[in-house]
């Protein structure tokens, strides 16, 4: 019986080598054309997985429907997405763990009028809005309501599927105010030469710092827990699978802010709308900070909380449990 047994483990080990050895025949990361991406790019790049699967790829999600597709048809291991829709799959039962928030402070209105300070200077005014009903949507509402504005009312939102088609209207003139998250904020400043910041006459202008705004209005510190990683389907009880990835994309994420133009070139080369420039810009900009899901609870229960208030559909009907925390 032994004899066999052996046998059997010996054909097991031939027939699924990858296995094996401790690796993954695949492993799939996703993300947006958005800063929370860019250290997912660079791991791919740099080998810094090649331990971990023979093959290793990076899927670009343009929008929430298309999120939702790869979460829900179990197409990616680990995803990139806004902290809202991780607590709305959970609530809706989808199989996940967040592992992190890294995204912290991406969101800036972009105007022509170089005087416009505040959101109650664009009362009245057409402004691109991505993301109906999802980040950077529901932030706005909030950030307005807490001063006394209604988003819908007191503004008129054009909405666009994407940052960067938000920016694509911007830089061809068809509106003169945008709500953008980086590094769409970057490339419209960078396709109008409105950048650098001293060039005497620039068209567009990194106005309002939502950031800032929910610091201020909220008397809290000047960021907000956007975006992080989530494990999805087979890689949520794959613990060491998770600490691996966790480790380096913290690794990726140093490597990029102290190398913005080499790390911005890798992700052009993925993302063909983003320049290195602007890539290289909105890293020097953006709140990127890896923080363990167990470390930034309190934030994102705060933020939750206040989307709840909202609507409670914004993170599927209710407050994730504890469970959505991890252990």
């Amino acid at each position: 019986m032994r004899r066999r047994f052996a046998a059997l483990l010996t054909v097991l080990a031939l027939a699924t080598p990858a296995l094996a050895a401790g690796r993954l025949p695949s492993l799939v990361l996703a993300g947006p054309p958005a800063s929370v991406s860019t250290p997912l790019i660079h791991m791919i790049d740099s080998g810094a997985l090649k331990d971990l699967a023979d093959k290793v790829e990076f899927r670009v999600w343009k929008d929430p429907d298309q999120l939702r597709v790869l979460a829900l048809g179990g197409q990616a291991d680990f995803v990139a997405m806004p902290s809202n829709v991780a607590a709305n799959l959970y609530n809706r039962g989808v199989k996940l763990r967040l592992l992190n928030i890294s995204t912290w402070g991406v969101l800036w209105m972009v105007s022509r009028d170089g005087q416009a300070k505040t959101l109650a200077d664009f009362r009245g005014k057409e402004i691109a809005m991505p993301f109906r009903a999802d980040m950077p949507d529901i932030v706005f509402s909030l950030i307005a309501a807490r001063q006394g504005l209604d988003a819908r009312k007191d503004f008129r939102l054009r909405y666009v599927a994407s940052p960067l088609d938000a920016m694509q209207l911007l830089v061809t003139r068809r509106v003169d105010h945008a709500l953008l998250a980086e590094p769409a904020v970057s490339m419209a400043l960078r396709k109008t030469k409105s950048f650098p910041i001293s060039v005497i006459a620039p068209e567009l202008h990194r106005s309002v710092d939502l950031q800032q705004e929910w610091g201020r209005l909220y008397q809290r510190e000047a960021r907000i827990p956007q975006a992080g990683i989530v494990a999805i389907g087979r890689s949520t009880v794959d613990r060491d699978l998770q600490a691996k990835i966790m480790a380096a994309y913290e690794k990726s994420l140093a490597w990029c802010q102290k190398n913005a133009m080499a790390c911005g070139e890798m992700v052009a080369r993925r993302i063909d709308l983003l320049s290195p420039e602007a890539v290289a810009d909105s890293l020097a900009v953006s709140q990127m900070r890896h923080v363990p899901i167990a470390a930034a609870r309190a934030e994102l229960q705060f933020f939750l909380e206040r989307l709840h208030g909202e609507s409670p559909a914004l993170v599927g009907g209710k407050l994730p449990d504890d469970a959505f925390y991890g252990p």
